[in-house]
C-alpha cells in the first residue's frame, strides 16, 4: 500500500490482495463483497475503517465512484469527506477530470457527503436498483474547489 495525499489514507496498488476487513465492511454495506480491484479500477483506504473504489477510465479523463463505505462505529467522524477528498485529489493529479457516481435517491447521509464535496444532481436513474429504488447521479469537476 502506499500512503496518499491525507494522513492516514492509503492506496491499494495493483496486484496487492484486498485486506480482509474491506470484505466485511463490503458485505456490511452493500450486501455481497466484491473481489480485489480489476486493472482499471482504484481501491483507497483507512484501515479497518473505511474504504473506496474508483473505475477510472484515463483515455477519456473519467472516474466512476463505485463504492465507498465507512464501518457503522466510525460513522459520523469525518472519515467518509476525508477519504473522498483524497480520492478527488489523486484522481485530479492523474488526469481524471469528470467525475461520475450514482446513489440511492433516499440515501440522505451520503448526499449530504457528496454535496458537501463539490457534487452536483445531473439526472436520475428509475427503478435501478434491484428493490426499485430510484438511483440520482452525480458530477464532479476534479478540479473544482468545492
Amino acid at each position: 500500500m502506499k500512503e496518499n495525499l491525507a494522513p492516514g489514507v492509503w492506496r491499494l496498488e495493483a496486484g496487492e490482495a484486498l485486506p480482509a476487513w474491506v470484505t466485511r465492511l463490503d458485505r456490511t454495506a452493500f450486501g455481497s463483497p466484491w473481489k480485489a480491484p480489476a486493472d482499471h479500477e482504484a481501491l483507497w483506504l483507512i484501515p479497518e475503517l473505511a474504504f473506496a473504489r474508483w473505475a477510472c477510465i484515463p483515455a477519456a479523463g473519467e472516474a466512476e465512484l463505485l463504492r465507498i463505505a465507512v464501518s457503522p462505529e466510525a460513522r459520523g467522524q469525518g472519515l467518509g469527506r476525508t477519504l473522498l477528498e483524497a480520492c478527488q485529489r489523486e484522481l485530479a493529479d492523474a488526469g481524471m477530470t469528470q467525475l461520475f457516481l450514482e446513489v440511492r435517491a433516499a440515501n440522505a447521509s451520503a448526499i449530504r457527503l457528496y454535496r458537501a464535496c463539490g457534487w452536483k444532481p445531473v439526472g436520475r436513474r428509475p427503478g435501478y436498483y434491484p428493490d426499485g429504488e430510484d438511483a440520482t447521479l452525480y458530477q464532479r469537476t476534479a478540479s473544482e474547489p468545492h
